[in-house]
């Protein structure tokens, strides 16, 4: 039927409305199924575009596409697999999972893969995504298996490729009192790392236009990145006596998230992201309980080794390390923390990337 229309559709372009169309051109359209490709006449008027086009018709049946060692691996699974086992295929979930089990016990096995498109919503398009899902499945566990170690510490969730091909991050920290950051390439070697107080956090009655003055003027001075990893902090909501700070957090939180994202067209990657608090603190073993101790003397360590080691964990400039040669040690009057964790997080980032 498709392939008629397509017929039609030509001939009415070549034929006698030359005259009102402009000159037509030959454009390629796929097959949805087995991706033979047909060159149409289409007017040059606007992108041509069939969301699925079966230029095979009916006459062409589902096994002609499948080796006879493929329809065997595909009817296998079909006929003798479980609701489990079934449940692990792509398409096969709720209404169609009952409809193909329903099916199966009323019909019996499936002799070939023509006969799956008679169960109820599982027409041509969908079976073949289904036999190819059979077929395939490592590609697909892989990639759901990367989605959730990436939702382990990265929200919103986003491609691994997209956080791999980020050459630099700026990591951001927000304490009650300042906020920190760390500027840290893909080779591990620190581009920037300081931090500024804001006078408005936490006093009085949380002015928002205070507030914005204060982040306005941190975002200021960021240094360009091609992604910013905001800390999202683990303040459990059980403990109310902690609700004024976790407000604090949040609001600081929304700010840099309004402040640092760029306008994007929808569909488009996000150039800021969450990083979990406490991911970061079990990465480097820094979790008692539920709660996380600080990276001081990681991040002291670090810069020791930045010195002594001929391949360091990370490179630090000379600059930064007299800058802050003193800032950590426990008997300081200012440890520094929001340094630390601006750091840690950054190193955290690239490091889990690559697990």
């Amino acid at each position: 039927m498709m392939l008629v229309a397509t017929r039609f559709l030509s001939s009415l372009l070549l034929r006698g409305h030359s005259g009102l169309l402009p000159p037509v051109k030959l454009r390629p359209l796929y097959c949805t199924c087995c991706r033979r490709a047909v060159r149409i006449p289409a007017a040059g008027l606007e992108p041509f575009s069939i969301e699925a086009l079966d230029l095979c018709g009916e006459n062409k049946p589902l096994d002609s596409f499948y080796t006879s060692e493929q329809r065997e691996t595909i009817l296998k699974l079909l006929n003798t697999g479980s609701e489990t086992e079934l449940a692990g295929v792509k398409l096969l979930r709720g209404r169609k999972l009952v409809n193909m089990l329903e099916y199966r016990t009323r019909n019996g096995p499936f002799k070939d893969l023509e006969s799956v498109v008679n169960v109820p919503l599982l027409k041509h398009k969908s079976a073949v995504i289904v036999f190819n899902s059979i077929l395939h499945p490592d590609v697909r566990r892989e990639k759901r298996k990367e989605k959730l170690q990436l939702a382990k510490f990265i929200r919103p969730l986003v491609d691994k490729a997209h956080l791999q091909a980020a050459t630099s991050i700026v990591s951001i920290v927000c304490g009650t009192n300042k906020i920190a950051w760390t500027h840290v390439d893909r080779a591990m070697t620190i581009l920037d790392w300081q931090q500024e107080e804001c006078r408005s956090f936490m006093n009085g009655t949380y002015m928002a236009s205070s507030y914005l003055e204060d982040i306005s003027a941190v975002v200021s001075n960021l240094p360009a990145a091609d992604l910013f990893v905001v800390e999202k902090p683990g303040i459990s909501l059980q403990n109310t006596t902690l609700y004024p700070v976790m407000a604090h957090l949040r609001t600081v939180e929304a700010m840099l998230f309004a402040l640092l994202s760029p306008r994007r067209e929808p569909g488009s990657a996000p150039k800021v992201l969450n990083m979990m608090r406490t991911t970061v603190g079990r990465h480097f073993s820094l979790m008692v309980g539920e709660s996380r101790t600080s990276g001081a003397q990681t991040v002291r360590q670090m810069m020791t080794e930045s010195v002594t080691k001929k391949y360091p964990r990370v490179t630090f400039p000379r600059e930064l390390l007299m800058r802050y040669q003193g800032a950590f040690h426990i008997n300081s009057r200012n440890r520094g923390e929001e340094l630390c964790d601006a750091l840690l997080q950054a190193v955290a980032f690239y490091e889990l990337l690559t697990e």
